[in-house]
């Protein structure tokens, strides 16, 4: 098999289970477009294993001995900007969702998602969505809700307003595509004038936006 590295987009992955690291790296590097550069069961030389790896996205486990996933992230967007962070979790507390999405996490994904929703979520991600496990959605809809700003007009259109209320849901970009029936090269252009009138540069930000001012 003729393996295109060069072509693949490079994940890394930060776990303390083993076997959960074996298994993450083998369906990355059995599924198109994804090779995996690193598996690390720990994240206390976090920043010199990015620099060394040059990740395209950073796969982060939120509970590990040392420096846990919420303080990794909060260090990698210190150090390296916007490279996509998703946690991956086997627990749904409010507090561990929120404290990820504050760090800057692009997506909260439980380890129970299947194969199929992961890898989609790792594309979604790596095209500046934000991908999230349906429940753990809602959970971050009703936490932001309970404390939420009064609204203020962003002059969306009611289209625009239904496609951010996809991403609230955790939609994929293709999946608003397909329940809108329209382009998925629509959706982005919908999803990019949505960020201009918001002030965002993110899906992350644009749905905690969404959610804490009752955009939708």
């Amino acid at each position: 098999m003729l393996l295109m590295y060069p072509m693949a987009s490079r994940i890394i992955i930060f776990d303390d289970n083993q076997e959960r690291l074996n298994s993450v790296s083998m369906l990355l590097n059995l599924s198109d477009g994804f090779v995996c550069t690193g598996t690390f069961p720990n994240a206390n030389n976090l920043l010199a294993n990015i620099t060394e790896s040059k990740p395209d996205l950073v796969l982060m486990d939120i509970d590990m001995p040392g420096i846990n996933g919420i303080d990794a992230t909060i260090l990698i967007r210190r150090h390296f900007g916007a490279l996509p962070v998703i946690i991956q979790t086997n627990f749904e507390e409010d507090e561990r969702i929120f404290g990820s999405l504050q760090a800057g996490a692009n997506g909260y994904l439980l380890k129970k998602t299947s194969p199929e929703r992961f890898i989609e979520s790792l594309r979604e991600a790596l095209e500046g969505g934000a991908p999230m496990t349906g429940s753990i959605a809602t959970k971050v809809l009703r936490y932001f809700s309970a404390d939420a700003a009064s609204k203020k007009d962003y002059h969306l259109t009611e289209r625009e307003k239904h496609i951010l209320g996809f991403l609230v849901k955790g939609y994929s970009y293709k999946l608003i595509a397909a329940e809108c029936d329209i382009a998925y090269n629509t959706v982005n252009n919908h999803i990019r004038n949505i960020y201009d009138k918001l002030y965002v540069n993110s899906a992350t930000e644009a749905v905690s936006l969404a959610i804490r001012e009752r955009l939708v």
